[in-house]
């Protein structure tokens, strides 16, 4: 459960005509970046909850982010992972603002819950609500938790859960390089790594789940997810701009990895999914997908693996 560092004594509602553009938004966050030192402690969450009603889906834009993650064009309801794309750009506007604490650049998306109570339509209308719901010390750094929700009918029907985690030195990171300069000489962690999610607990024997596919992924895979979702960021796109981030390929979405094992594995209408990210996939690639029960994960080469995740349909 998440401690919060800081309190919010009001949340005020800010309600929007349409959704953000979020190529400024990225622009804006990484030019307030370098002015943001996160610390641990004294951070405050920001007391925005955003308000953007009268969704209506553009059914262009949803055949073509069906078809880069591996869902049936044309279905009547929504894919589960869809509302997120549709909140993301609200959830960008409150990250990039000055008044969250965190540096954009750097921040690591570590995990996602999703609860869907009933099946969406996609001729549906919705009412989105995006807000911080707190802040919380984490071992590597500061861990943010954002809440998006969509409602239906006056109704709340789907909800998610994202952790980002922004890195910097903690009590705990101090400690243990005090310990480690003692015994041995270890390399500084790589940019790559720095976008993993967090190891297994000591002492955790992971179970290999069984191969059900293999998938070859182009080098352009994060464009094409890119252009269907509005989520162009740079180490998502070229190597070129993906090398300015310390990555010597570009890297895949992290919620391109969700939305197409939830693809492949199916998912009930009323359900819960949880995921976290545990280390980049590198484009191009091939990548392993791998279930047994409401258990799945993707692994790449050698068996390492970058996604662990679970599905339970809701009572």
């Amino acid at each position: 459960m998440m401690v919060p560092i800081g309190s919010v004594t009001r949340m005020h509602t800010q309600t929007l005509a349409a959704s953000p553009a979020l190529t400024p938004l990225l622009a804006r966050g990484a030019l307030l970046s370098p002015f943001k030192r996160p610390r641990r402690g004294g951070a405050v969450t920001p007391p925005t909850r955003l308000v953007l009603p009268g969704v209506r889906i553009d059914l262009a834009k949803l055949a073509a982010y069906e078809r880069v993650c591996g869902y049936g064009v044309g279905a009547d309801a929504l894919p589960v992972t869809y509302p997120h794309v549709l909140g993301f750009p609200l959830a960008m506007r409150l990250m990039s603002a000055r008044a969250f604490p965190l540096p954009l650049l750097g921040l690591v998306h570590t995990t996602v819950e999703i609860v869907q109570r009933e099946a969406l339509p996609a001729t549906g209308e919705y009412e989105l609500h995006v807000y911080v719901e707190g802040l919380a010390p984490h071992r590597r750094g500061t861990e943010a938790t954002l809440v998006t929700e969509a409602r239906g009918g006056g109704s709340l029907v789907w909800e998610s859960r994202s952790t980002y985690l922004a890195r910097h030195r903690t009590s705990q990171t101090s400690h243990r390089t005090s310990q480690t300069s003692q015994t041995s000489q270890t390399p500084q962690t790589s940019s790559a790594k720095a976008h993993a999610g967090p190891p297994p607990p000591p002492g955790e024997v992971r179970k290999t789940l069984p191969a059900m596919a293999e998938w070859r992924l182009g080098g352009d895979l994060g464009q094409r997810y890119g252009a269907a979702s509005g989520d162009r960021n740079p180490i998502h796109l070229y190597p070129l701009t993906a090398r300015l981030f310390g990555f010597r390929r570009p890297i895949a979405h992290g919620m391109w990895s969700v939305a197409r094992c939830l693809a492949e594995h199916g998912v009930p209408e009323a359900v819960y999914v949880k995921a976290e990210f545990r280390a980049p996939v590198l484009l191009p690639g091939v990548v392993t997908y791998a279930a047994k029960g409401g258990a799945f994960e993707l692994r790449g080469e050698g068996e390492r693996v970058h996604l662990t995740g679970e599905v339970r349909p809701l009572a």
